[in-house]
């Protein structure tokens, strides 16, 4: 066996997965299979029990070999593929003897499948184990027997709590609700799992309230109340995996139901695009964990909203910060909000480890020790190039310089520097905490090892590093401004505000753009429409200029296009979702597809894959639809094309094609399915 051994001590049972050649241990076909080999010999065993572990240091199994879902051909395969693994687990669960899932480390997807199957589950109480199936962030639910193995465990609701979000749980939420048996420190969980199959407790139970709410006569009503509560923030139309889970759930389904339900939505168009996009994530990490970034401490300069969430992340994150303010009032705010993020992430003694490792330093003096510098005063060139002279003088001679600009091109902050190839961007995204991406930018002189490590440094602190060559707005805001400042010209032609966002919303965004100018507050959105105006000869609409002028910045004025605090679910006012004119959604999508296409024509990423990414993750592009150029190859660049040219006719030259769509090799992607045609609006 090449991922899987057995032992045997005292008649307890060992069975121990270390995939061959793997960072971390994935169920593929292979291992699976040789699972079910190894299961024939070892059910035969004279044992008191088994213990299921992990050889890896990286964690328990994070789910199944994504990898292999691409080669699926259509859905009688999948089935064929689903069934197969279902049956594995079945074996597995009916072994004569008492079973153990010791869980350190991730346990996600097809491995906390696995550990379902098992009588018991001993988890590590350690930061870095979490347990969840977050199959629908790949467009699937759980076809190994998740759908039906975990209500039973712990009830219908909270299974499908899990089951429907995808998100993960800390080791103790997993002990109340009932996912874990115990939980325990890393030290004593052989132990603790021994003890278990000693004693063979009785297994565990959902609560009986949890039971009452399971009865079949009640799962139509209580599946109802759930379907209203989901559609607040998934559209079915769009996202089918959660819809199905809970119908499975309501129609007490079984594992031949999972599997069929799972295999169809494995070759479907929107799983294929979320695939794509979680492999080329995973193949971004993995190329920057290959150079080692070799930075320990972190001085950063500004301590305003974004320089005190970037100091307060990489502090909870392990790494010595140092954080610089002329201002004292503003240095105890970034405080408080530190303390708001370690408070959500941390507990116990962890939280007062990230405080020993995050330092308020009014005259910077620690910038001598830091082995990286991280700009992120105001958005004023001028101010910013002085900053890093000074800087200059006075920090290590190995030290890396980081800048967060939004949109000045690095080559006229380095004006000056004696060593500009030092020099990089890192433009990380509010709120810090929750956008993964991180825009790693190129200046002409930056030297590619520094821009090595900063891509390394990126992924440690859980980010995802996107290369962007250095020019106006770099990839994320150029190819957002657009969209945003069209949404703006409707409102001044009198569009409701509702409206507007409703239509980019119901075409997949996550909200819509007068919400997220609002959010992102409208002095930042005319900073940055005032920079790209001029080389990219953008016309900045005077309503944007007349709101600021009024001080209406948005949310943290209480004022911008929508008035706050009240709370304002925009649709709620509507006593049936507005009525969206047709084209509103395709004139805020194309102006922003346009430029997407500009960028990777003027080589701001390598390729289309990568605007693809970066628009994702960086601002919340319809997932389902691949991505703004994933959504362009599923109507051909033709008919894009046209409806460009449609569009300028009607509203003027801002809308003129890009020449980029005339070339069939700008184009090329690295991997997209030909199957996800026919995805337009």
């Amino acid at each position: 066996m090449s991922n899987w051994t057995f032992r045997e001590t005292a008649g307890m049972g060992e069975l121990l997965l270390d995939v061959e050649g793997a960072r971390q241990n994935v169920l593929s076909h292979a291992v699976l299979e040789e699972l079910d080999q190894l299961l024939q010999q070892i059910r035969t065993e004279r044992l008191r029990g088994l213990v299921l572990r992990s050889g890896k240091s990286q964690g328990f199994i994070v789910g199944a070999d994504v990898r292999e879902f691409g080669r699926i051909r259509d859905a009688a395969q999948a089935v064929e593929l689903t069934r197969a693994g279902q049956a594995v687990l079945r074996r597995f669960a009916a072994l004569p003897y008492p079973t153990v899932a010791l869980i350190d480390g991730p346990c996600l997807g097809g491995g906390l499948e696995l550990a379902l199957a098992c009588s018991y589950r001993v988890v590590c109480d350690s930061e870095r184990t979490t347990l969840g199936l977050p199959e629908v962030k790949l467009g699937i639910h759980p076809g190994f027997g998740g759908t039906v193995r975990l209500p039973r465990l712990i009830g219908g609701l909270p299974a499908l709590s899990l089951i429907l979000s995808g998100r993960s749980v800390s080791p103790r939420a997993a002990k109340r609700l009932g996912l874990a048996d115990m939980v325990v420190p890393s030290r004593h969980a052989l132990a603790a799992a021994h003890k278990l199959l000693r004693d063979v407790p009785p297994k565990g139970r959902p609560a009986w309230y949890q039971t009452f709410l399971d009865i079949p006569v009640l799962r139509p009503a209580v599946g109802a109340y759930v379907r209203r509560t989901l559609k607040r923030r998934v559209n079915c139309a769009h996202y089918r995996a959660p819809c199905q889970a809970l119908s499975l759930w309501v129609a007490d389904g079984n594992e031949a139901a999972e599997a069929q339900s799972c295999a169809e939505l494995l070759v479907s168009p929107t799983s294929r695009r979320l695939v794509r996009l979680f492999e080329l994530s995973e193949d971004l990490k993995r190329a920057a964990r290959a150079q080692s970034h070799d930075i320990r401490h972190i001085h950063v300069v500004g301590a305003g909203v974004m320089g005190a969430d970037i100091a307060a992340w990489a502090a909870l994150k392990g790494l010595r910060v140092s954080m610089q303010d002329r201002q004292p009032d503003i240095l105890a705010r970034a405080l408080s909000r530190a303390a708001r993020l370690f408070g959500q992430h941390l507990k116990g003694p962890a939280v007062a480890a990230a405080w020993d490792r995050l330092l308020p330093d009014p005259s910077g003096r620690a910038v001598r020790q830091a082995d990286l510098v991280i700009e992120a005063i105001i958005e004023e060139e001028s101010a910013k190039r002085a900053l890093f002279r000074d800087i200059e003088t006075r920090a290590r001679k190995d030290a890396l310089f980081a800048t967060n600009t939004s949109s000045i091109p690095l080559d006229r902050l380095a004006e000056g520097l004696t060593n500009p190839g030092r020099l990089m961007g890192l433009h990380f995204f509010n709120p810090v905490a929750k956008m993964q991406l991180v825009e790693v930018i190129a200046g002409s002189q930056t030297d590619a090892q520094a821009l090595a490590r900063g891509r390394s440094l990126m992924v440690a602190l859980e980010r995802l590093p996107i290369d962007v060559r250095s020019a106006p707005g770099f990839l994320i805001n150029r190819a957002l401004m657009p969209y945003l400042l069209e949404a703006v010209a409707l409102a001044d032609e009198g569009v409701p505000l509702a409206v507007i966002d409703a239509a980019a919303v119901d075409f997949g965004m996550p909200m819509g753009p007068i919400a997220l100018a609002d959010t992102v507050g409208l002095d930042i959105c005319l900073s940055v429409a005032r920079t790209l105006s001029g080389p990219l000869h953008w016309e900045v609409p005077p309503l944007l200029e007349h709101k600021v002028a009024a001080g209406e910045l948005g949310k943290k004025a209480g004022r911008g296009f929508y008035v706050y605090p009240e709370p304002r679910d925009w649709l709620a006012s509507f006593a049936s979702p507005p009525e969206i004119p047709a084209g509103l959604a395709e004139r805020l999508i194309l102006r922003l597809v346009n430029e997407s296409v500009r960028c990777l024509r003027e080589q701001i990423v390598s390729d289309a894959d990568m605007v693809d990414l970066g628009l994702v993750y960086g601002t919340g592009f319809a997932p389902f639809r691949g991505g703004p150029l994933g959504y362009a190859e599923s109507l051909g660049p033709a008919e894009i094309k046209n409806r460009l040219n449609a569009l300028r006719e009607r509203h003027g030259e801002r809308f003129t094609p890009d020449s980029g769509w005339d070339d069939a090799a700008l184009m090329h992607r690295r991997s997209f399915a030909a199957d996800t045609q026919g995805a337009g609006p």
